[in-house]
């Protein structure tokens, strides 16, 4: 049905949609876990936070898995690079990942101060270590890493660890963690009432300003400062994988000139930043839904922006540039592109419906009084 180019192509908007769909739902998870031990000010206040997403933060989990098994099955090129490349920096995401399932679980087994506030202070860091680390991977993939394949096409990392805190890097991190705590407190306000939906509103109007601002800061960074290489030949976006096939060339700070060769493309970044601005105006008032939806597109905007300004490259080598992965010579062969497009069609609107189905049935405020009343199956 489809021909091998245009099958890519649509493998690259289904993970870029994955991708979004993750940042949207386990970033309020993250925001609000990073929150729970500066906005509550006792149990049963830390309580009503956790219970905001404790009967959805493993559902909204899967789309991590989804997206890595995603990379996997799609662009093995791009998995086995990441995950052999940044194995120290993916053991770090994963590490703190476990204090998430441990910290919701174990926390209420005990009554004990100590015992709570110790996993307390586990969920905030689980909070809050992935969306730095994940940022930091967004600020390397647009400045490039540095690795190089050799003629069978295995894939060797020249850098370490540190070399993936640059300055750049870790604004990226500082604008991952903010962006999560932004969307988290907007999510707590919709879903809370009394002295939380007030301390969430407050968190609204301070973290608003700091994010914008460390968002403007990185992409004017990166659009002035960045490097970005050029592709001058390909043997074609139908041909067989093969990264060694093309000539790539640097090309200094050529983002801003890669947006502007297509214009339409400035429509992300003016989306993110004008839905980041409008959901901390009405997130500073009495909106709940409306500031939360604005945030929502305001973060997609911001990922379509990296997604838009990489096309087509997936990983961007520093050392060798031929040896850059694009969406045209990572993928898997046809065939499997295929298997994949009709197993997510037949699987992944149930998965939509489902979540739909959990998210109406669990809707409504969180109280004090409910938690309170309900010690056996709320968290």
């Amino acid at each position: 049905m489809f021909d091998y180019e245009t099958i890519r192509l649509i493998w690259w908007l289904f993970i870029g949609v994955v991708a979004i769909a993750f940042a949207l739902t386990e970033g309020f998870d993250f925001g609000v876990c990073t929150l729970l031990p500066l906005l509550g000010k006792s149990d049963v206040e830390r309580r009503v936070i956790i219970n905001t997403v404790g009967a959805t933060w493993e559902g909204n989990q899967v789309w991590l898995v989804l997206l890595g098994g995603a990379i996997f099955a799609i662009w093995p090129a791009v998995y086995a690079t990441l995950f052999s490349g940044l194995y120290v920096a993916m053991l770090l995401v994963l590490f703190s990942l476990f204090f998430r399932p441990a910290g919701f679980d174990y926390r209420g087994k005990i009554e004990n101060p100590v015992w709570r506030n110790a996993w307390d202070w586990g969920l905030f860091i689980g909070g809050t270590l992935p969306p730095v680390l994940l940022g930091v991977l967004i600020g390397n993939l647009l400045l490039g890493l540095p690795f190089h394949l050799d003629q069978d096409l295995r894939a060797f990392y020249d850098g370490s660890f540190w070399d993936l805190l640059s300055p750049f890097a870790l604004l990226c991190g500082v604008v991952g963690l903010l962006a999560t705590t932004f969307h988290g407190a907007l999510f707590l306000k919709w879903r809370t009432e009394g002295v939380i939906h007030n301390r969430a509103r407050t968190a609204v109007a301070v973290l608003g300003p700091l994010l914008l601002v460390s968002l403007a800061m990185a992409m004017s960074w990166m659009l002035t400062a960045v490097d970005r290489p050029e592709i001058t030949h390909m043997a074609g976006t139908s041909a067989a994988s093969n990264p060694l096939n093309k000539t790539v060339v640097a090309a200094g700070a050529g983002w801003l000139s890669h947006f502007l060769a297509e214009p339409w493309m400035l429509l992300a970044p003016m989306l993110g930043f004008a839905g980041l601005v409008l959901a901390w105006l009405l997130g500073k008032g009495r909106s709940t839904a409306g500031a939360f939806l604005m945030s929502s597109l305001g973060i997609a905007g911001v990922l379509l922006t990296v997604g838009f300004g990489l096309f087509p490259f997936l990983l961007i080598s520093t050392t060798d540039p031929r040896s850059s992965l694009t969406l045209w010579d990572a993928s898997a062969s046809h065939a499997t592109l295929l298997l994949g497009f009709w197993i997510t069609v037949v699987f992944l609107p149930i998965v939509l419906l489902y979540t739909r189905w959990v998210y109406k049935v669990i809707w409504g405020s969180v109280t004090e009084a409910g938690v309170l009343k309900d010690s056996h199956t709320l968290y």
